[in-house]
């Protein structure tokens, strides 16, 4: 592989400072050096010429769910047959990368295996996605999100059952004999769900304490849903790694949060919120209904919390819940402007949560979500400045080269240099 030199760039370094015109050498999988426009040559290497263009880190996805895809509610996951299921985690991994995410941390799976077949076959190149971490099934009580069985009906969603510490803790072996690299537990209840709402706490301290105790037995990560205030601090009494939603913390939770912040990482997941609030119509979910004025209270706490976790120097991902069907796929990061739009950020802090934080939350500080000597050489080359337009980073023609692991995904930038010699003749 020969080296790649990016020159005459403006670098948005994933470290908050602003935009610097630079070049950039990638050797191998690496950033080989980040240096002041004209001093590096390198013999051999192949250039792209940037124009000033935005070079910055890949998207990290910090809320991924790559099997889900279109579901209106929770029990459509379960009715997805399984040979069809993977093959729309497939497309969904190829669409993320389309869309710039050269990182996914999953927060579930939605069938045991997918997650992890589909990041062992894009580790080993035989098919387009971002770097994983792989998750399992949501780990649920019975009557928690996810189960959606009736007392004379079994029926499939996208949860598995466990009661007790025995169950939970067999459940755990269960997921990382399989594989898994995270796994997820549903601590409280969701306004979108069926049965136990957002403001409920459904799995007891015990069952939360032995999920995680059985997920460091085996070495790995562990998420949860909590949404309500007793939830998130279940949550960090017991060491959850991941904490989703949030957005019913009281002072305690954000004190709580606070605390563990050189430990914890926090997704608010607000792209499905805003997707069935403002885009929710087709199934009935008009900001005037019932389930409109629930979601309106809960991006309106969402707002509270985040700005206060923000304030507090928490680290947030990016992340929306993609793969609903009033959030679809390939719009995953509309989550940075919606950081902005309603959770107080400005774009160079929401693009940092995409990023840097990203990066961290994948095991690889030091090594991925920035453009720094001696990281991975995931980067992207944007026809625009993100920190002027955040929506220019949902649209995938936007992104003109698309680099993983030093190797390039997409390279459009002879084709532009191609129209913009001829403009200029």
């Amino acid at each position: 592989m020969n080296p790649v030199l990016f020159r005459g760039a403006m670098v948005w370094d994933g470290s908050g400072v602003a935009p610097f015109p630079a070049d950039v050498l990638v050797e191998g999988e690496r950033i080989k050096a980040v240096a002041k426009p004209g001093e590096l040559a390198v013999a051999g290497a192949e250039v792209i010429e940037c124009h000033g263009r935005t070079l910055m880190p890949g998207l990290v996805e910090g809320h991924a769910h790559l099997s889900f895809g279109g579901a209106v509610h929770d029990s459509d996951l379960g009715n997805i047959p399984p040979e069809e299921h993977l093959l729309l985690t497939m497309r969904n991994a190829k669409t993320l990368l389309d869309h710039g995410f050269t990182s996914a941390y999953s927060a579930a799976t939605s069938k045991l295996r997918l997650d992890v077949v589909i990041r062992n076959e894009i580790e080993a190149g035989r098919l387009p996605g971002p770097r994983m971490r792989a998750s399992s099934l949501e780990l649920t009580v019975t009557g928690g999100l996810g189960d959606e069985r009736k007392n004379h009906m079994y029926y499939e969603s996208f949860g598995m059952i466990a009661d007790g510490e025995v169950e939970i803790a067999k459940a755990v072996r269960l997921f990382a004999r399989e594989g898994v690299d995270n796994i997820k537990i549903n601590i409280s209840g969701d306004d979108l769900g069926p049965l136990a709402g957002g403001g409920t706490t459904v799995m007891r301290e015990n069952e939360v304490r032995t999920a995680v105790e059985v997920a460091r037995d085996f070495g790995k990560k562990i998420n949860a849903h909590t949404r309500a205030a007793e939830s998130v601090k279940r949550a960090v009494r017991c060491g959850v790694d991941v904490l989703y939603h949030c957005e019913s913390a009281d002072e305690e939770s954000l004190d709580m949060m606070e605390g563990a912040k050189d430990r914890i990482f926090v997704g608010p997941a607000i792209g499905v919120i805003y997707g069935t609030l403002y885009e929710g119509a087709q199934w009935g979910w008009t900001p005037e209904s019932e389930m409109g004025q629930t979601m309106q209270r809960v991006m309106d706490s969402s707002y509270e919390v985040y700005t206060q976790l923000r304030k507090r120097g928490v680290r947030v991902l990016i992340g929306g819940d993609y793969g609903f069907a009033q959030s679809p796929q390939g719009t995953n990061a509309r989550d940075l402007k919606h950081f902005v739009d309603f959770l107080g950020y400005s774009p160079n802090e929401a693009l940092q949560c995409g990023t840097r934080n990203g990066g961290e939350v994948m095991g690889l500080k030091g090594k991925l979500g920035q453009v720094k000597e001696g990281y991975i050489a995931d980067l992207l080359l944007v026809d625009g400045n993100p920190l002027d337009d955040l929506d220019i980073m949902v649209h995938e023609k936007n992104l003109l080269v698309i680099m993983k692991d030093g190797a390039f995904y997409k390279n459009q930038s002879a084709i532009l240099a191609h129209a913009r010699s001829e403009a200029a003749e």
